[in-house]
């Protein structure tokens, strides 16, 4: 073995390289992309100095694989990787490294190389095994922060709503759904062992990634409650500044530009005829906008978005976002702004809360702004938001 170590050891490097571009080049392992050289790295030649240290031991000695991989799996989990990315990760190492050592193995007897064969096989499973026990770890932890987040918004909830007791039944009945898919599988997690198999590793990182999608849409409902709550109990107050708002709408744009990405929807901006500057609360603007577009992008699965603004008389100016989506029927366009209402036209899509109209309906008219919406089903969706020029805040 101590010759295969020395071969290993002397082509880490081309190793190494060679296993970047892989990673690179997979369509399975999506998160790359966005990493830096460094960081997509990171501890790749430390596994390869272990794995070298372990098979040329005379003894089955783990210890440097087990502390290389586990602080693999805490580097990946914060980079945001899959498990499902780590696993195609080792698959692509591995398939490297017998790749580049193909010409020594082949001088080997059968038997010599089935057991180099086996060893380095088992040395991969033992790295995945303990990089994903530590991928399990920290995402637990990310989850049990969320849990404690949710739990304070949860109690700023109850005392906002108190006043509507209709609505928070509605909000706890939506809210009921995802708490009890934490609830769930937090208890499975609490019984988890956390020494498994690498077999049972893929099954616990299942289980924490639907808790964090659980917790994630959780959040995102509770902080839009908060945000109806705020604007229907006239707490809502305005930060008003003169500002172009192409730069507000190129901003949004470039926030939603990935989900549209991943949807394969093109966004589009058409702001020839805009005002210069318009005074009006920027941030607000910018819910307007984001909870549209994000909306748009939903809801339309092939074509594009567009989004345009543009300067009318007597001091007001337009906003426009049109859409190639599925479009809603005119008997139920009256009703999407209520919260929590499901046209039947538009098929439940993943990320919806059923509040982010009603949020864009409550701000619009904040900003002393009118909307109006014109769609036919199959035909997509055009929102036309209308606002005075210079927004005047009564609240304050």
């Amino acid at each position: 073995m101590l010759k295969i170590s020395q071969t290993i050891a002397s082509k880490t490097d081309t190793i190494f390289e060679t296993w970047k571009d892989q990673v690179r080049e997979s369509r399975y392992i999506e998160s790359s992309i966005q990493l830096s050289e460094n960081a997509l790295g990171n501890s790749i030649p430390k596994v390869l100095e272990a794995m070298v240290k372990t098979i040329s031991s005379s003894e089955e000695d783990w210890e440097t694989i087990v502390k290389a991989s586990l602080e693999h799996g805490s580097q990946r989990a914060a980079q945001g990787f899959g498990a499902a990315e780590i696993a195609r990760e080792y698959s692509v190492l591995r398939q490297t490294i017998l790749t580049i050592l193909e010409p020594e193995l082949l001088e080997l007897s059968v038997r010599e190389y089935h057991r180099v064969f086996g060893l380095i096989d088992a040395v991969i499973d033992e790295a995945i095994s303990q990089c994903f026990d530590q991928f399990v770890e920290e995402e637990t932890q990310k989850q049990e922060k969320i849990r404690k987040q949710l739990m304070l918004n949860n109690q700023e909830l109850n005392r906002l709503l108190k006043f509507s007791q209709d609505s928070f039944s509605q909000l706890a009945h939506e809210i009921k759904t995802p708490l009890n898919s934490i609830m769930g599988y937090s208890k499975l997690l609490l019984h988890d062992s956390r020494a498994k198999k690498a077999e049972e590793a893929d099954v616990s990182v299942n289980r924490v990634e639907r808790v964090l999608r659980s917790s994630r849409k959780l959040l995102q409902l509770v902080n839009e409650a908060l945000e109806i709550s705020r604007s229907q109990s006239g707490k809502t107050r305005l930060q008003l500044a003169c500002v172009p708002p192409v730069s507000e709408i190129e901003s949004a744009i470039e926030a939603m530009e990935p989900l549209a990405q991943y949807k394969g929807v093109h966004l589009k901006i058409d702001c020839d005829r805009a005002p210069a500057q318009v005074t009006t609360d920027p941030s607000r603007l910018q819910q307007i906008l984001t909870n549209l577009i994000s909306n748009a992008i939903r809801y339309t699965d092939k074509g594009s978005i567009k989004v345009s603004c543009v300067e009318l008389p007597n001091e007001k100016w337009s906003l426009t976002v049109s859409d190639t989506g599925i479009g809603i029927a005119s008997e139920e366009q009256a009703h999407i702004w209520e919260p929590f209402y499901s046209a039947s036209s538009q098929q439940y899509r993943e990320g919806s809360t059923g509040l982010g109209l009603t949020i864009v309906a409550q701000l619009v008219q904040i900003l002393e702004g009118e909307i109006e919406l014109v769609s036919e089903p199959g035909e997509g969706s055009q929102f036309t938001l209308t606002f005075p020029t210079e927004v005047n805040d009564r609240n304050n």
